[in-house]
């Protein structure tokens, strides 16, 4: 009497790859641009949080914003360009890089073009 063997068709097979590759299919377009969505998220929150919050505290130290030639730059360390600040307290970012999500240096300028 001979055994019956074990195993898997052919058939079977491909009916498991056309199953898994529909899930995929179906899957995959919801978690495509969700870093995106995250980048931008961080970048916001960097901004709004971080940013906004060292460039507050500089302004109560020294009574003005950093200039568009300091930069954000003035945050970590003190500026030698005019105007030298007086009071400046700093580093007013702990963080180490001023650069956002996508490894883009954030563009300052002060006075800004709308206020």
């Amino acid at each position: 009497m001979r055994k019956k063997e074990q195993g898997f068709t052919l058939i079977e097979l491909l009916l498991v790859v056309v199953i898994l590759s529909t899930l995929a299919l179906m899957v995959v377009p919801r978690f495509t641009g969700r870093s995106e969505e995250a980048r931008i998220g961080a970048a916001a929150a960097d901004v709004r949080a971080n940013l906004s919050v060292a460039l507050d505290l500089y302004e109560v130290d020294n009574h003005r914003f950093p200039t568009s030639d300091q930069g954000l730059g003035a945050l970590k360390t003190k500026p030698s360009a005019p105007p030298v600040p007086k009071n400046w307290k700093g580093p007013y970012l702990k963080r180490g890089s001023l650069k956002d999500p996508w490894g883009n240096p954030y563009q300052y300028r002060s006075p800004g073009s709308h206020n």
